[in-house]
């Protein structure tokens, strides 16, 4: 009987140390840029000169891609849009609306704003980043630029998680 709880405190401990580490999905280097790439593409397509900033499931940024024309703000509000989604864990569109009350403190915080063109980035059900678009005349129009590129890219993302 006195094996039992020498094991038990064995296992215990083991389990607690596997809590030390944690494995998580997060957006590669190479598919950020060719999400962010694709992005710019889509609103030049459309005539629009964007920015496209790309960032990870901890808002840290992996790609941003300014097209030519392009004011040279519109990298810093794309990356905001990212966090904002990033944040909330919905694209930042649906967030405002949802949010409106909260919209004023939260444009406080550094590196948020709350504005259409944020859209978050799934594979295989993981939530790995967002990518944030601005330039275009409207946020619903640098939403559908980003929601361009990822069902362009969906394949891949989708098929990104082992």
């Amino acid at each position: 009987m006195k094996k039992f709880p020498a094991l038990l405190a064995l296992f215990a401990t083991a389990s607690l140390q596997a809590a030390d580490i944690v494995e998580e999905k997060n957006i590669g280097r190479e598919l950020a840029r060719d999400i962010a790439s694709e992005t710019v593409l889509a609103c030049r397509t459309d005539g629009y000169h964007v920015s496209a900033v790309v960032v990870d499931r901890h808002a840290l940024v992996r790609a941003a891609l300014r097209d030519d024309l392009a004011a040279r703000f519109t990298l810093e509000i794309a990356e905001r849009k990212a966090n904002m989604t990033v944040m909330a864990w919905m694209d930042s569109g649906e967030f405002r609306s949802l949010r409106g009350d909260i919209r004023p403190d939260l444009n406080q915080i550094d590196g948020l704003i709350v504005m259409e063109g944020g859209v978050k980035i799934v594979a295989g059900g993981y939530n790995i980043g967002a990518v944030g678009v601005s330039g275009a005349p409207g946020g619903d129009k640098d939403a559908a630029c980003a929601r361009k590129a990822l069902e362009k890219l969906a394949e891949r993302i989708e098929f990104a998680i082992d």
